[in-house]
């Protein structure tokens, strides 16, 4: 009975070991930000989120055009034409919103951008910018401030595709 005790207390040694190994590789393949503790809930949820921002990047640098409104309060806005001015998804909670922009790169495009959403009183938490080529992602997470006029999916999704409109004109006209 004590061996079998023993045996059992060595194979669960092993496997907490071996699990907190499988963690911290897991946890060195994300960006910090997904992973603001060290528990294990924490690796494995921001492992989910990572999982899930890189599976949707995959769809919207793939070319996949669509308009949805879903029940998670959430858009997609798409242009018809082929990136004329960009794909554009936003989602929201509560007072926080995430934009992703799939558009063809323009000079100054990122500062432009930076600067007309700081104009919208929407404050970058986050960025992240994958380009392919002359297409260009920007993942953003925002804070929606108190002073903002834009209040929903739609209005915050019309302003930065009426913002990157503008950017693209004056592209144009360089």
């Amino acid at each position: 009975m004590e061996n079998q005790r023993m045996t059992h207390i060595a194979v669960e040694r092993n496997r907490r070991k071996q699990m907190n190994e499988y963690l911290s590789v897991l946890r060195g393949l994300m960006p910090h930000s997904y992973v603001q503790k060290g528990d294990q809930a924490s690796i494995i949820g921001g492992a989910i989120n990572y999982v899930k921002e890189l599976e949707q990047k995959l769809h919207f640098l793939g070319g996949n055009k669509h308009y949805t409104t879903s029940r998670d309060n959430s858009i997609m806005v798409s242009e018809n034409h082929e990136l004329a001015m960009a794909d554009i998804e936003v989602t929201m909670v509560e007072s926080h919103a995430n934009l992703k922009i799939r558009s063809k790169r323009r000079p100054k495009q990122l500062l432009k951008m930076v600067s007309g959403l700081q104009s919208l009183r929407l404050t970058i938490l986050h960025l992240n910018v994958t380009t392919v080529h002359q297409i260009v992602l920007y993942s953003l997470s925002l804070k929606v401030e108190d002073d903002c006029k834009l209040s929903s999916v739609d209005e915050i999704a019309t302003a930065v595709n009426q913002m990157l409109g503008r950017i693209q004109q004056e592209a144009v006209l360089i």
